[in-house]
This record gives C-alpha cells, structure tokens and sequence, in this order.
C-alpha cells in the first residue's frame, strides 16, 4: 500500500540524516516507525477502552492479591 504523508521539514531532516547516517532508507525508517507505534497506539486505545468498561461498572477487577492466590504464588 502506498501512502502519502506530509512531514514537518525538521522531522524531514531528521529522517533524512538518520538514514544517510545508517545506509538505510527513509522509507525504511518511516516503516520501522509506523510497526512499532501501531503497537503502542493498539495497546493505549485497548487499555482506555477496558478503563471505560470498568469505570461504567460493565467490567469487574479482580485484587492482584486474589490472582496471586488463585495461581499459587502468594507465598
């Protein structure tokens, strides 16, 4: 898939410098970039939405003291 983005010209250089720096491409980084904080960007909006379900009582929480116990690991 191709994608277009607009960068800010200091984020440009930065890209730029960093790939001549290393021999790799921009595009390289761009991809390595968008791969790592798509993860990040997943978990955050995962974690608001369990926060949500929690705060409106239509999910439960379980004390880590009762987990460790079920699990065995409290000693």
């Amino acid at each position: 898939m191709a994608i277009s983005v607009r960068l800010d010209p200091d984020t440009e250089e930065r890209l730029k410098g960093l790939a001549e720096e290393t021999g790799r491409s921009v595009s390289f980084y761009i991809r390595e970039l968008i791969e790592r904080g798509l993860e990040d960007v997943e978990d955050y909006y995962l974690a608001e939405a369990i926060l949500k379900r929690v705060d409106s009582g239509e999910e439960k929480t379980i004390p880590a003291s009762e987990v460790w116990a079920k699990l065995g690991l409290d000693d």
